[in-house]
């Protein structure tokens, strides 16, 4: 691969977002602006083998891309409403160069707009601001590809309807809002974080980017203490990167199993500092309790223990205020330290079945919790059916590894 190819590849992973949201801003439509930079790359990766990469590479997409939109508007004879718009976009040349905000934060609010289903505000920012596509999402939110691309199609279109405009809410618009922006990137630095362990450089990049807009949006909602704690909740993930996998074998290392000497203590004590801040307002919310239970998790390298107790107690706060499929499952593992298997189980069996049956974390929970009341065919089928719902490498060892201990 040359290396103008990789330069195209990499804008293509940490600028696409801000490329969308400055050419939508100036379009009013998200699907012409992703039109633009697919074209805009794909005329990239035709020139920047012959003429050499440009100096400023985000520029010369931007400037391509504006143009390619601007084509595509005469000849689409686009209604008058967007008319100014394009003219605009036609005349500004400041688009070469970064705003002094980053112009990804008015479009995930436009993502979370009332007018568009809870369920698809997050995916669709995914899409929009980070460039994941249906199928890597899928197993995020636990719905089929193709069912999931024709939804995204659909709530672009109705944003270009209704004419929303690409820029910040009002104060009451963006605090009813941004619960769903954190969801997004809490879901995009889950599915770059899943793939770390296989040494995917696209999954660490993602993750990468994951932290650096919710740092943002910490840094910029100071009052938020969710995002706060957003903040702390993915900086606690982050300083176990380099743990979770066993440089001998490639397979994932559980986190309870995890060498204490390898972690980052400097971004744990980062992540305290967060969470600190975050605790500061008179609220509870998901993200502070998650963010919670990690630290619990973290305070292991300096006790050399893990309190099961004490995430007990947090995780059953989790469960009350978000009985999501994940919470009740983690809940279900502690049980089974604190109350031992038969509690995990009976835990895990009150999970509703249409939510758990495509969800890897139960499968594996299922299964470990078997093995060790001594049901070891039910364990085996259950970390067959954890194996081939994991698109990760390195858990599938983990996991295989595990599987063969019982036959």
């Amino acid at each position: 691969m040359s290396e103008a190819v990789r330069a195209v590849e990499r804008l293509a992973r940490l600028s696409y977002g801000k490329l969308v949201a400055r050419l939508a801003a100036r379009t009013g439509s998200l699907a012409a602006a992703e039109d633009a930079l697919s074209d805009a790359l794909i005329r990239a990766l035709e020139t920047w083998p012959r003429t050499g990469i440009p100096d400023n590479p985000e520029a010369w997409l931007t400037t391509v891309a504006r143009n390619r939109a601007t084509d595509r508007a005469r000849a689409d004879a686009r209604p008058a409403i967007h008319a100014r718009d394009i003219l605009l976009m036609a005349e500004d040349n400041s688009l070469a160069t970064p705003p002094a905000t980053d112009p990804r934060l008015p479009l995930m609010f436009v993502c979370a707009h009332p007018a568009i289903a809870p369920a698809l505000r997050a995916p669709l920012m995914l899409q929009v601001i980070l460039g994941l596509d249906a199928r890597r999402m899928a197993s995020v939110f636990l719905v089929p590809p193709g069912t999931l691309g024709q939804r995204l199609t659909r709530a672009k279109a109705k944003i270009e309807r209704a004419g929303m405009a690409f820029d910040l809410p009002a104060q009451a618009d963006m605090d009813a809002r941004i619960s769903d922006v954190l969801n997004a990137v809490y879901a995009a630095y889950v599915v770059g974080y899943n793939g770390l362990p296989a040494g995917d450089q696209k999954a660490a990049s993602l993750a990468q980017e994951a932290l650096w807009l919710v740092s943002l949006l910490a840094d910029g909602f100071p009052d938020q203490p969710e995002a706060n704690a957003l903040f702390a909740l993915m900086l606690f993930a982050e300083s176990r990167r380099t743990a979770r996998a066993d440089p001998a074998t490639g397979a994932l290392v559980p986190l309870a199993e995890q060498d204490t000497a390898l972690w980052d203590h400097g971004m744990i004590a980062d992540a305290e500092a967060a969470l600190r801040h975050a605790s500061r307002r008179p609220t509870l919310g998901r993200y502070q309790l998650e963010a919670s239970i990690q630290a619990v998790h973290a305070a292991r390298h300096r006790s050399g223990r893990t309190d099961w107790t004490a995430l007990a107690l947090l995780y059953a706060g989790l469960v009350e205020i978000a009985p999501t499929v994940g919470a009740l499952t983690g809940h279900a593992a502690v049980l089974s330290e604190t109350h031992g298997p038969m509690a995990a189980l009976a835990a895990l069996d009150a999970i509703p079945a249409d939510s758990r049956t495509a969800y890897q974390p139960w499968w594996a929970t299922q299964a470990h919790v078997l093995s060790r009341l001594g049901r070891n065919a039910d364990a085996v089928a259950a970390y067959d059916r954890a194996i081939g719902l994991s698109d990760d490498p390195a858990a599938r060892l983990y996991l295989s590894d595990r599987k063969s201990r019982l036959v």
